[in-house]
């Protein structure tokens, strides 16, 4: 009979975080896969927890989670877990998931703490509809595509960044969203949390003479619906607006006709003019 494989999200920073049900999977597991082990020992160590770990650190993945799958397949209940938060959000952890699943392992969610999830809900922005974006990219060139693709979607924006690019991926944000009101929300349940609300340039001017250090997730409102068939001039307006910021006629026209129910092909023509 073959194992289970247990998905299980830690703390983010409070230990107080952790579930009833995490703890006991953690007791009760017989292996502990372990994105680093000395930081989960930490952990472990806490609530007083012994147990065998093995190390899927992201760069030897795919090898540990054949090693791991080999277990699961023995029989043995194997539970998984990352630094802090849910393994594969944004964090190791997919490989061997997606592995036990093809194996015909039962794979069970023991749900918890996400640094996205706590930013949303103390946002104070739309939370009916959002998508989550995780890291842009690092490039300046590349993030800066990104953002400018994503300035149509009208659900609201959910991102993590690093210290170091914090600032330049606001100000990116603030050419591509112009001032739309954010979230800035630092190190959620640890000493130093800390949530910034506003325009993106106003959290930028905020962040003026501090040092940026911790993690960080950014919460962005989505472009405002319009009404079902405005005037068309308007529509084009954005078409060319688009286009100034390095978009491509066919790309612009088939997201602004789609935000606003129009024909693409009519409002093709009438950017040409």
């Amino acid at each position: 009979m073959k194992g289970v494989l247990y998905v299980v999200a830690t703390p983010i920073g409070n230990l107080e975080d952790i579930t009833l049900r995490a703890l006991k999977v953690l007791k009760e597991a017989d292996l502990i896969a372990a994105e680093d082990t000395r930081h989960t020992l930490k952990l472990l160590n806490h609530f007083g927890i012994k147990k065998r770990l093995i190390s899927y650190w992201s760069e030897r993945e795919k090898l540990k989670a054949q090693e791991i799958t080999g277990r699961l397949n023995e029989g043995l209940s194997v539970a998984l877990v990352s630094d802090a938060g849910t393994p594969g959000i944004q964090d190791p952890g997919g490989e061997l998931i997606r592995r036990a699943i093809e194996e015909g392992i039962e794979v069970v969610a023991i749900p918890g703490p996400s640094a996205s999830l706590a930013a949303l809900s103390v946002s104070g922005l739309d939370t009916s509809e959002f998508t989550f974006i995780g890291f842009p990219p690092p490039k300046k060139t590349e993030r800066l595509k990104k953002l400018k693709e994503l300035a149509m979607e009208e659900r609201t924006l959910v991102f993590y960044e690093a210290p170091h690019r914090l600032i330049e991926t606001l100000s990116d944000m603030a050419e591509a969203f112009s001032e739309r009101k954010a979230a800035l929300a630092k190190e959620i349940t640890k000493m130093h949390e800390e949530v910034i609300r506003g325009g993106l340039r106003g959290i930028i001017a905020s962040l003026e003479g501090k040092t940026m250090a911790g993690e960080y997730v950014i919460v962005v409102e989505g472009r405002q619906r319009r009404a079902a068939h405005p005037p068309i001039e308007e529509a084009v307006a954005e078409v060319k607006a688009l286009m100034r910021k390095g978009i491509g006629r066919k790309e612009a026209v088939k997201n602004i006709a789609k935000s606003y129910g129009l024909s693409s092909k009519e409002l093709y023509d009438r950017s040409l003019q």
